[in-house]
């Protein structure tokens, strides 16, 4: 597949590049995409929600009426999970929520998620550039001139930029990574991928080493 590589102001650079028929051109695969959208959600979770069982709460261990005789149900001591302040019953407890991925399955998830955006027209290449400094309204501009600016979109760099991180990251809807943090979440989260062009032959790379 060719696409078009375009200017900042939106304008064609006159060129275009081929994408990987084996990187951009592959059938999907819905069930590693899945699978690959679980484990990276599941790694962002923290686990550490945490509730004292009644054996970790302060207080008198002392039976607080007798068992026979009152008319009223039985009790033990105050930490009892059926009074208030007692301890909770089957709380959360700090836990590890991530589970291993195979690097294939990734792979393969990743390439999945490129492919549809690559059939579905969503993937823009844009020629190399740089800020100087940052400046978020040059992002802007940068979205309204490739007519994004109403889309959830996603830019890959090549290398990071922090220029251009800090830029787009106070504009909503808007996620800049590098080629090194692609992931199938953030892909198929966007609805629209902005390539920088020599990222392409980095995607390539990762997504095809053996």
């Amino acid at each position: 597949m060719d696409l078009a590589v375009v200017k900042q102001n939106g304008q064609s650079a006159g060129r275009s590049v081929s994408l990987s028929a084996d990187v951009f051109g592959i059938e999907p695969n819905d069930h590693a995409i899945w699978l690959d959208v679980k484990s990276y959600l599941a790694n962002q979770r923290q686990g550490t929600s945490k509730a004292k069982q009644r054996n970790e709460i302060s207080g008198s261990s002392k039976k607080l009426k007798k068992q026979k005789g009152t008319g009223g149900a039985r009790a033990g001591n105050i930490k009892n999970p059926q009074f208030k302040g007692g301890g909770r019953i089957f709380g959360p407890q700090p836990r590890d929520y991530s589970f291993k991925l195979n690097k294939k399955v990734k792979d393969l998830a990743r390439k999945s998620a490129l492919s549809y955006k690559a059939t579905g027209n969503s993937i823009a290449v844009l020629e190399d550039f740089s800020l100087d400094v940052p400046k978020t309204k040059q992002y802007v501009n940068l979205l309204n001139a490739l007519s994004l600016s109403d889309k959830k979109t996603l830019l890959v760099l090549p290398d990071l930029n922090e220029n251009l991180v800090k830029s787009g990251r106070n504009i909503q809807n808007t996620k800049i990574i590098t080629v090194n943090q692609i992931n199938t979440f953030d892909l198929v989260n966007a609805e629209h991928v902005i390539l920088v062009e020599s990222a392409i032959g980095k995607i390539d790379n990762i997504l095809n080493k053996q």
